[in-house]
């Protein structure tokens, strides 16, 4: 099969041809359709997540149907289309797996870091770790759900009853939840890159009922604010634009140093608080939900032999909404 193999962190893609997997008795060999491109893959190859399974075929947010049913397995059968977010494998065993806290398992793998995962054309994946996708639902538009949305999705839950939203970083996770929050009556608040007007106007279109660059401050103060964006600095500037009881959300598996503050922007109750990972119950929920918004991503496509294309223009910021990789036919 054609696969885009990591080979060298720091190093471009590689096109290369490769066996197809075999599934064990737990997984499904899937025929994949589409694969979102992530930011997380960008840490993968910059290095700032340390450690990547190399040779490694990234990519975590992955559609396609399945040609091969392990002999365990249940609940699937061939032809089903599916998707494969990141969090791939947890050994149901530790404290924080028995705890209903899978997403923080210490023996946790990862789809597109530790396991292979979908720049190519075929893949395997634990069945306990995919999710049933409707037949009728394009393969290009529930890609990014499988990340950009789920994380987003586990984001938006830890804002509790937040009604004035901050979203920092208008990508394809904030596009997306735009919409969940819209859906649930909430006002969405947008920061761009600064000078974005492109990317405001295009949060704007979306539905957010103000946007700026992250260098300002929103015209009143927010209950809540979102960080997209891998940036350290945008937590103390997310901090003076909430209010007294506010809480900062970081939803990226990597940030730059966040810098120095006054206690004083922290004081009054505000809080900061991180995301790691997501559950499958942040997936069974958050497919329930965005057929009933409904989600309409913004998508730009690419033939998986361009992933490198799509991955500069991701960290150029060349687009609007989301990046997908379309690799074989639904």
């Amino acid at each position: 099969m054609k696969a885009m193999v990591l080979h060298t962190v720091g190093k471009p893609l590689e096109l290369r041809d490769i066996p197809i997997p075999n599934a064990d008795k737990n997984q499904l060999l899937l025929n994949v359709h589409t694969c979102g491109v992530c930011r997380t893959d960008l840490h993968i190859i910059d290095g700032e997540l340390e450690y990547p399974n190399v040779p490694l075929v990234l990519g975590h947010q992955i559609v396609g149907t399945v040609e091969k049913v392990g002999e365990n397995v249940t609940g699937f059968k061939r032809g089903d289309k599916v998707g494969v977010p990141w969090l791939g494998y947890t050994c149901g065993e530790c404290e924080f797996c028995q705890q209903d806290q899978e997403n923080l398992c210490d023996n946790a793998r990862f789809t597109g870091y530790d396991i292979d995962g979908g720049f190519a054309e075929y893949t395997v994946a634990n069945a306990r770790f995919c999710f049933s996708i409707p037949q009728d639902y394009p393969a290009t538009q529930a890609a990014p759900l499988l990340c950009a949305g789920l994380i987003g999705y586990r984001s938006l839950r830890k804002t509790h009853n937040a009604q004035r939203l901050g979203f920092y970083g208008f990508g394809s996770a904030a596009h997306i939840l735009t919409q969940v929050a819209l859906h649930q009556d909430k006002e969405v608040y947008a920061f761009t890159r600064p000078g974005d007007k492109k990317g405001q106007q295009f949060a704007k279109n979306i539905g957010a009922i103000w946007a700026g660059g992250s260098e300002t401050l929103p015209p009143q103060k927010l209950d809540a604010a979102i960080i997209f964006a891998p940036i350290g600095p945008l937590v103390p500037q997310a901090l003076k634009a909430i209010k007294k009881g506010g809480k900062v959300v970081c939803a990226g598996i990597h940030m730059s140093d966040i810098p120095s503050f006054p206690y004083n922007d922290l004081w009054e109750e505000r809080s900061i608080e991180s995301v790691a990972n997501l559950t499958r119950r942040d997936g069974a929920e958050f497919m329930q939900i965005a057929p009933e918004v409904p989600i309409k991503s913004q998508v730009t496509t690419y033939p998986l032999t361009e992933a490198n294309q799509a991955l500069d223009d991701l960290r150029a910021g060349n687009f609007d909404g989301s990046a997908v990789l379309t690799i074989g036919k639904e």
